[in-house]
């Protein structure tokens, strides 16, 4: 015969506690011990107890869940971020779930319903550029949201990133330094992706303070692949003003295009300049290893999970975290031949 579920009830009486304990205890609540938690999930353990998420979280009125829509899935840079984002969430009793919209954001609003129906606490959200639906929503139903990878400067959204625009002038600034005048930027796709937008946005505005224009057929949108990176470049090395030196918006842009300079036989820093965004693992392995912005990807999961369950839990938190990003200059820039 199949031996009965356990049950709450069954839990309390091994662990020599009441019911409420129990249900305090696997809720993580702070006013139960750590002695008497780790009694009630040892209690838990034995008897092969699995709580009963919905009735728990009704009588809670928490699920102790937390949505998180991604722009996309195939993306390292967002799995690492994500992952410091689960990792802290559970430390604290939290499941994270995902989603993703594919920079589709009129679809990023019905992935986002489809979480709250199921019962999230509150809403990890990529970029600041959102439909103004998401936000309407949000606000109606009175769910808690963090925007991550970006700042909004207005104060009207919760926010933990970095200042995408900056750290693009920043790289723009350290080229023209060493001598660079001929410039080419290989940026991401700009619709519905601020991020990308504030990078080109921001070389160009560090160009045009240094009297330095970016001509148009300089200037190549292309999806965050490899291949993709290899094609832009090679648009750019056929074009007839050569540039000396490529910005690319994210460093895998900038591995394919360093790829296409190996494989027409151009030599990168001597012939072309390269440089990437993110600091991924890869950057630094790369031959020569790239010039890039190290973006604390870790250091942003961490502090988002502290946002929003600041947000959930009524306490006051910072509206606006700035996280710092760093240019880590490698083999791939020099000065250009003269």
């Amino acid at each position: 015969m199949t031996k009965p579920a356990a049950k709450l009830i069954d839990v309390a009486r091994l662990a020599g506690v009441c019911n409420a304990t129990v249900s305090r205890a696997l809720a993580r609540e702070p006013s139960v011990s750590a002695a008497t938690l780790q009694r009630v999930e040892e209690a838990a353990r034995q008897l092969g107890y699995v709580p009963h998420g919905a009735a728990s979280a009704l009588r809670a009125r928490r699920s102790r869940t937390i949505g998180a829509v991604l722009p996309t899935l195939d993306n390292l840079l967002y799995a690492k971020a994500t992952h410091a984002l689960q990792k802290a969430l559970d430390d604290s009793g939290y499941l994270l779930l995902l989603a993703c919209h594919e920079f589709d954001l009129t679809n990023e609003v019905k992935v986002a319903r489809s979480l709250i129906e199921r019962g999230v606490d509150g809403i990890v959200l990529i970029g600041a550029e959102h439909d103004d639906a998401l936000f309407a929503m949000l606000a109606d139903l009175e769910i808690p949201y963090l925007l991550t990878w970006s700042l909004d400067r207005s104060g009207r959204h919760p926010c933990v990133g970095f200042d995408n625009r900056v750290a693009a002038m920043r790289v723009a600034d350290y080229l023209v330094d060493i001598g660079h005048r001929e410039f080419a930027m290989i940026s991401g796709v700009v619709a519905g992706n601020d991020r990308a937008r504030a990078r080109l946005a921001g070389v160009r505005e560090a160009l045009t303070a240094r009297d330095i224009g970016l001509a148009p057929q300089h200037v190549i949108e292309a999806p965050y692949t490899l291949a993709e990176g290899r094609a832009a470049m090679h648009s750019l090395l056929a074009s007839a003003t050569r540039p000396t030196a490529v910005i690319c918006a994210n460093d895998v842009l900038a591995m394919g295009a360093v790829l296409e300079c190996h494989a027409q036989g151009i030599a990168v820093p001597d012939a072309v300049s390269v440089t990437g965004f993110d600091d991924m693992e890869a950057a630094s392995i790369l031959v020569p290893a790239l010039t890039t912005v190290r973006v604390p990807m870790r250091e942003l999961g961490y502090a988002a999970a502290q946002q929003i369950l600041a947000s959930i839990g009524g306490t006051d938190s910072a509206r606006v975290t700035e996280l710092a990003v760093d240019l880590i200059v490698r083999g791939t820039t020099a000065s250009p031949r003269r």
